[in-house]
């Protein structure tokens, strides 16, 4: 079974860079409180050190 990562947007995108935006759609994040599962892989990691300052990050088994 593969471990995933629960992401939490916990800040507004507004006043960010435009690629901080894109890398919150792409995750699957669109408002501040929504929560997503994602797949614990090196793409998704990549994408959460972007945006680390705009979201809270826990590990699902």
């Amino acid at each position: 079974m593969m471990a995933g990562l629960k992401v939490t947007q916990i800040k507004s995108a507004i006043g960010g860079k435009q690629n901080q935006r894109e890398t919150l759609r792409s995750l699957g994040l669109r408002k501040i409180g929504q929560t997503v599962e994602r797949p614990d892989d090196g793409v998704t990691r990549g994408m959460i050190r972007a945006v680390a300052h705009l979201v809270t990050v826990e590990e699902v088994k």
